[in-house]
């Protein structure tokens, strides 16, 4: 699914020519004498100094697809235990045509740990989650949600652990803060991409154990005085990428728009330099569109998930078509929860959930707009 960056080998064919015509050159001005046909023609041009450069192609636009929140409790349990290959369903299809393709992973991935206090649902997932991830063509997913770290430091260990082992890259969580806070980086068709994660979201009691520091374990979190940590994590990717994504855990459950202060939020993380701004937590959809020239989704809804009736079980796959540092198109396939997964909609009933989806911004919020240099950074 992903490409390695292009690179043209028409420098070093001219580069070829150029040789071949100065031997020729050469050759002719040198004695006729057998003997000398080996010595170099010091009147010459070198004939070859050596292979040339090769040049960087133009980055090419890429696709990056997002879904909302996964996990694999009860009926995706069962999913996941009959066959990790086909856990996701017939989604794998869509997320597989994408370059990049990204979800939020809301569960730990352990056996073992202890269960967080004062907490009503907890989720947790065997080491086969992330073969479930990668074979419907998931890429890399955010572990920044108020479920990471659902049995404790230990599950969180086993998280790292169990993704370094499969090669599943996660964001948004770490052994520490620097790791936490780090992006993931690849290219797509000559394009640097950073992908970051964070949360926006986690229980009160929850925050100082949760939050990543100097030698702690945790999340990265955009509360309090960790925002600034996280804003300098945006301006760092920027300097090493071409594009730079921040998937966020935010939102009020239940509720299709955006908290007050969440324009705010996206508008300093574009600031520093993000080019979206996605994400979700309110387990129902949320608009999305332009603030400026960068995207903002605030909500993707439920994606994997054991809630398959009335709003929870709208769903989609937001698709962006990116070049550098811009966003080219944005397209939102909708669908539906059904056994746990989603099954995009056709025809009539596409059309009809997508002018529902497009309904929210303009109930919720006048900060995003339906095109590129669209919106304010007012919030509603």
């Amino acid at each position: 699914m992903l490409s390695s960056s292009p690179r043209t080998d028409g420098a070093r064919r001219l580069g070829a020519l150029f040789a071949i015509a100065a031997l020729a050159t050469a050759c002719g001005t040198a004695p006729t004498d057998s003997s000398s046909d080996l010595e170099p023609n010091a009147d010459a041009t070198p004939a070859d100094e050596g292979p040339a450069t090769p040049s960087e192609a133009p980055a090419e636009p890429f696709t990056i697809a997002f879904g909302g929140d996964v996990h694999f409790e009860t009926v995706l349990r069962s999913r996941l235990d009959s066959d990790p290959e086909t856990a996701l369903g017939p989604v794998s299809s869509v997320l597989g045509e994408a370059d990049i393709a990204m979800v939020n992973l809301e569960t730990a991935v352990t056996e073992g740990g202890t269960q967080a206090p004062g907490k009503q649902f907890v989720f947790r997932a065997p080491p086969t989650a992330l073969q479930a991830l990668r074979s419907a063509g998931v890429d890399v997913a955010t572990v920044a949600n108020n479920h990471g770290m659902d049995f404790g430091r230990d599950g969180l260990a086993d998280t790292l652990d169990n993704a370094e082992e499969a090669g599943f890259p996660l964001v948004g969580a770490g052994r520490d803060a620097d790791e936490a806070y780090a992006p993931h980086i690849v290219e797509a068709n000559g394009n640097e991409v950073a992908i970051l994660g964070a949360t926006d979201v986690l229980d009160d009691h929850l925050i100082a154990e949760w939050t990543a520091g100097e030698d702690k374990p945790g999340m990265a979190s955009t509360k309090g005085e960790m925002l600034d940590r996280m804003l300098r994590a945006v301006s760092e990717a920027e300097e090493q990428a071409d594009s730079v994504i921040v998937y966020l855990h935010w939102g009020l459950e239940g509720d299709h728009c955006p908290l007050p202060h969440a324009p705010d939020l996206a508008r300093q993380l574009i600031d520093a330099g993000a080019d979206a701004v996605v994400g979700g937590h309110a387990h129902v959809l949320s608009p999305g569109g332009y603030m400026g020239d960068a995207y903002v989704h605030y909500g993707l809804g439920n994606f994997a998930f054991y809630n398959f009736d009335g709003p929870t079980a709208e769903t989609g796959v937001l698709e962006l078509t990116m070049q550098g540092g811009e966003v080219l198109e944005d397209e939102w396939l909708p669908g539906r929860i059904q056994g746990g997964v989603p099954v995009m909609y056709e025809g009539e009933a596409a059309g009809q959930a997508r002018d529902t989806w497009e309904g929210h911004r303009a109930t919720c919020t006048p900060d995003l707009g339906a095109e590129p240099g669209g919106g304010s950074s007012e919030g509603r």
